[in-house]
């Protein structure tokens, strides 16, 4: 198993993603004291660039991208991958996606579904059009090919839509019912659980998740596990940061099981 920390903040835009790559580094070295690994940190830019095609920091995004397609070249079994912002975790499924076959699921933990294309995105946020690209849609640079099947990723615990994304949501982009695919990938933004379980993130929402009960939602996915990613922490303070730690133990956990033996 390895563990890759992808400090990249340019996909989210509000006043505190800058914050994010510090959060990415402290959850890291914390999954990385957990498992017993040394995380790799992929280098990413620190730059701004400017907004083309409706996808801000878009050159930016398109370096950070490389660096972390080279990262996930060889890797020496599963990847537990450490953002930064959402955006952080397309690369990621959209190379689980090549090495493991259309029949490859994904579970979205995410208060948004980041269903958004750059003509529908309010803000030009690429983390909010994260899961939209793996379909094979929105800015050609990100999506994902081969493409996720429609159908194949489950939304748990989103309560926070724009209209294009429930337009997505209607024609049955995703389902919001059961676990899809032979095997799967979780992505897991931390937004998913209640800010008064851990407030660290960057888009809080109420009503989220309780810690124990993400747990839960993992111990119970019913096939093998091939990758996940935890984003959207933008607080390195250790004590907070410990609280997740069942969260942590649950994941490396469901990949460890999920590895060829």
């Amino acid at each position: 198993m390895r563990i890759h920390a992808v400090p990249q903040r340019q996909g989210a835009l509000v006043d505190n993603a800058r914050l994010l790559p510090d959060g990415c580094l402290a959850l890291s070295r914390l999954a990385g004291d957990i498992a017993g690994i040394e995380p790799h940190v992929v280098p990413v830019s620190t730059e701004d660039s400017p907004a083309v095609g409706g996808v801000a920091n878009r050159a930016a995004l398109i370096v950070n991208r490389t660096a972390q397609l080279a990262a996930l070249e060889a890797p020496e079994g599963p990847v537990l991958t450490i953002g930064g912002d959402c955006g952080t975790d397309v690369a990621s499924i959209g190379v689980a996606r090549f090495r493991h076959g259309p029949n490859l699921g994904v579970a979205w933990f995410d208060a948004h579904p980041d269903l958004n294309t750059p003509e529908t995105s309010p803000s030009g946020a690429y983390h909010g059009m994260a899961l939209r690209a793996l379909f094979g849609e929105g800015d050609p640079e990100f999506v994902a090919g081969p493409a996720l099947r429609p159908g194949n990723a489950v939304l748990i615990g989103a309560r926070a839509f724009d209209p294009g994304e429930q337009t997505a949501i209607d024609r049955g982009l995703v389902t919001r019912d059961s676990f899809p695919g032979e095997q799967i990938y979780l992505h897991i933004d931390l937004d998913v659980l209640d800010p008064g379980e851990f407030g660290g993130v960057t888009y809080p929402e109420p009503n989220g998740l309780s810690i124990a009960e993400l747990v839960d939602a993992i111990d119970g996915i019913p096939v093998p596990v091939v990758g996940v990613g935890i984003t959207e922490c933008v607080t390195a303070d250790e004590t907070e940061l410990r609280k997740l730690t069942p969260v942590i133990e649950a994941v490396t956990g469901a990949l460890l099981r999920g590895a060829p033996a």
